[in-house]
């Protein structure tokens, strides 16, 4: 029996973090959409949505700025609360990166010699993290193109990823003056063998989606290019099992003569790939996930995540502070060297002259540091 005396507010409130977020669909910026559900015929459910959440700075291969970071806590926070989103999509614009990390224009013209403004920044960087984690909806990483470094632990953070076959991933912390301390070396033991774990988070090895496949850290690999109305896997990898010097390979990138021909068959169509199948495998997953208990669904969800939250809590405010110190030293050199590779013409310092250094016990000083960075091009 109803209860008609006792007074209701029916009227639905507004629990959105963000009133002026920062999304904007100009480049460098974050877009936030909230698409139609649509069914297995691609009719559109009356009044449930997907947020996607897509990344927009392609000239710099969607590395995130300062307030793109802002943007993509904005809107995982407002997608988790959002009573008629049914699952967030992170992902990024164009065919060639999901996200390469933090904008190294940024890190080195702003933030290096500035370990404290770094350290504000790294919050932010552990909020968009706690943010991904703490969403209280699925999350699928949609990788539509090479995830790396940050990138790659932005990916992590999610629930599931459906990639492209042309993705590439990896860390670059150890070579360009930093460590993978955003998430990966936190996520990686929970997800691999320690020895996989510690290899890829310290050789910058960058792992095709096969592998990655196969090593089970995403759900789905499907081909992107299409190619004279036939799907073509990525011509650069090997994507059949066979022994190779006592080993099976599997994903790994082809060699000589037919690496050559891949790449050129890549340079030719990669502009123009077709999501079409990463798109359905993305829907596949929103459908199951709208067709089960809301509650329960988040509550399965977040007893997995628990286990990369429990790493990921442990470390982060440390990993802040040893980043923001790094800022002064090796990042300096590293984020500069990158930087500034359209001057000199590499992208790394020469470490074995830095080690020289180090091992004469020099002042880590500017005349030290000129000594290792590269020279200008004639």
């Amino acid at each position: 029996m109803a209860l008609e005396w006792m007074p209701r507010d029916n009227e639905a409130k507004d629990h959105s973090l963000h009133r002026n977020p920062y999304w904007s669909n100009e480049a460098p910026g974050v877009i936030f959409e909230k698409k139609p559900l649509t069914d297995p015929a691609g009719k559109e459910v009356k009044g449930l949505y997907v947020a996607w959440i897509t990344l927009n700075n392609p000239k710099q291969f969607n590395s995130y700025t300062t307030d793109m970071v802002k943007g993509v806590i904005a809107g995982f926070e407002n997608a988790s609360l959002d009573r008629s989103v049914i699952a967030a999509v992170f992902t990024a614009v164009g065919p060639y990166a999901f996200c390469t990390g933090g904008n190294t224009k940024e890190y080195s013209e702003y933030y290096s010699k500035r370990p404290d403004e770094y350290g504000q920044y790294m919050e932010l960087f552990n909020h968009m993290v706690d943010a991904i984690l703490g969403c209280h909806k699925p999350v699928i990483c949609r990788v539509n193109g090479m995830r790396v470094a940050g990138g790659q632990e932005i990916g992590l953070a999610c629930d599931l990823a459906i990639s492209s076959d042309l993705a590439i991933f990896g860390q670059a912390g150890p070579k360009h003056g930093s460590s993978p301390a955003g998430g990966s070396s936190d996520f990686l033991p929970w997800f691999l063998t320690m020895e996989d774990a510690m290899y890829n988070c310290v050789s910058c090895e960058m792992w095709s989606a096969y592998k990655m496949k196969m090593k089970g850290m995403i759900s789905k690999v499907v081909p992107v290019l299409k190619i004279d109305g036939q799907w073509v896997r990525n011509p650069m990898i090997e994507t059949d099992n066979y022994i190779k010097d006592g080993e099976i390979v599997y994903g790994e990138y082809k060699t000589g003569d037919a690496l050559a021909e891949g790449k050129a068959l890549l340079k030719q169509h990669q502009a123009n790939a077709d999501f079409e199948l990463l798109d359905k495998e993305v829907d596949k997953i929103v459908w199951r996930f709208a067709n089960l208990f809301p509650a329960c669904l988040v509550k399965s969800i977040e007893d997995v995540r628990q286990k990369k939250k429990f790493f990921w809590d442990t470390m982060k405010n440390d990993h802040r502070h040893w980043l923001a110190a790094n800022m002064s030293g090796e990042a300096f050199l590293g984020f500069g060297a990158f930087n500034t590779k359209k001057i000199t013409g590499q992208d790394t310092i020469d470490f074995l002259k830095f080690r020289q250094n180090v091992a004469d016990a020099r002042d880590w000083d500017m005349e030290m540091f000129a000594e290792v960075m590269g020279k200008p091009k004639e």
